[in-house]
């Protein structure tokens, strides 16, 4: 069953909720092969995969009844340009203990994955690459990350962590975890799924993300209305050549695309 009709599906309580903020509900990543690259996160996540049309390749967790804030979902869209610079969104992968951080490792690395070294130095964690060259992290045992399933963060490069919390703070109705001049943390405020963390760089963003998120109001929200309220926090409206398309495409205050589907 596709996305769009789960959505016309949802119960009339859900469809109750209104005037709220918006919510993190997947992760946007461009490829060049979406099915190929969809089935290495499939297996790399133990998700099931599905598509919503060609081009895209959709994962969720087996039986997962999208959307839900247990899961922050990964779609994957094909795109003919190429990579050419470090991704400012990537996503954390949670472990339980050294020995299965060891074991994951070796099984990323047999279904095609490969270390990355992207100036960490010595770290506890490993850096990798998907087999399209996407960055993320097999991260060493940590508490925080205990029930949050397979992806433990959604981590974006910033400039200012600090200006990142006061944007998406108010932007979803996620709750803000902790604020520092290092880093900002939100989780949503159920308290499942996992982090989204905003994480000090020196890097200069350079072009688009190929790697985004997107976000979505809830049913009986008005997504025009939604929109002007972001822009009213700091976003703007761009152009990315997306054509005559039921979403809003917005960048953050540091310029980091996202886009904020239909209500739903």
């Amino acid at each position: 069953m596709s996305r769009s009709v789960r959505l016309i599906l949802l119960s009339r309580t859900a469809a109750s909720i209104v005037g709220m903020a918006t919510r993190l509900v997947q992760i946007n990543m461009k490829a060049r092969d979406d099915s190929a690259l969809g089935g290495f996160w499939a297996a790399a996540l133990g998700w099931g995969v599905s598509s919503e049309g060609p081009g895209v390749t959709n994962l969720e967790p087996e039986g997962f009844v999208y959307p839900d804030p247990v899961a922050v979902c990964l779609d994957l869209v094909v795109s003919p340009e190429p990579k050419t610079a470090k991704n400012r969104v990537h996503v954390d992968l949670a472990t339980t203990s050294a020995v299965h951080q060891a074991e994951v490792v070796a099984r990323l690395r047999d279904l095609g994955a490969t270390p990355a070294d992207v100036g960490q130095g010595d770290v506890r964690w490993a850096v990798m690459v998907d087999p399209e060259g996407n960055e993320f992290c097999v991260l060493d045992p940590r508490p925080l990350y205990r029930d949050t399933g397979p992806i433990a963060a959604v981590v974006v490069d910033c400039a200012d962590p600090r200006a990142m919390a006061r944007f998406w703070g108010k932007a979803m109705d996620w709750a803000l975890h902790e604020v520092t001049d290092h880093q900002a943390v939100l989780r949503s405020a159920k308290g499942v799924g996992p982090y989204l963390e905003f994480i000090r760089t020196p890097d200069v963003k350079t072009g688009w993300n190929r790697v985004h998120l997107d976000v979505r109001p809830y049913p009986g929200d008005d997504l025009a209305a939604e929109a002007a309220r972001l822009r009213a926090l700091g976003a703007t409206v761009i152009d990315l050549g997306q054509d005559d398309v039921p979403w809003t495409v917005l960048a953050d205050p540091e310029g980091n695309e996202f886009c904020l589907l239909t209500p739903g």
